[in-house]
């Protein structure tokens, strides 16, 4: 599977601001898609997650009813949707897909269990 990510930008805080993902291949449907995210100086963290078929989200606590992961399977893309931004959700974006079905909540918010990455989009909120 290969991963573009794409959308990032500047934006004000409070504002929103849609980043997506496409993915090549045609086993789309069948991997957990995730998203990531780094500011400079500090480790990756999980940011959401979505499984293969859609219907179960989880999301890391920092973004937590403010940040919405969705994906078109028939387009293989997953989105991200972050609204009331913050400075500190300033960081680079990835994407990045799992095989599903290997393991609970706790194995897909681990970013070594993704073996597969986009190039990362870079999110900037200015306050």
């Amino acid at each position: 599977v290969q991963l573009q990510a794409s959308g990032g930008g500047l934006v004000q805080a409070g504002g929103s601001l849609p980043v997506s993902c496409a993915a090549s291949g045609r086993t789309f449907s069948s991997y957990v898609m995730g998203w990531f995210r780094q500011a400079p100086g500090k480790e990756r963290e999980f940011v959401a997650r979505l499984s293969a078929r859609g219907d179960t989200t989880y999301y890391g606590d920092s973004v937590k009813g403010r940040f919405t992961i969705s994906r078109d399977n028939a387009k293989n893309t997953v989105f991200l949707q972050m609204n009331s931004l913050k400075s500190e959700d300033t960081a680079v974006y990835y994407c990045a897909a799992a095989p599903a079905y290997l393991g609970g909540i706790s194995y897909y918010s681990a970013p070594n269990n993704y073996p597969y990455w986009g190039q990362g989009t870079l999110v900037t909120v200015s306050s």
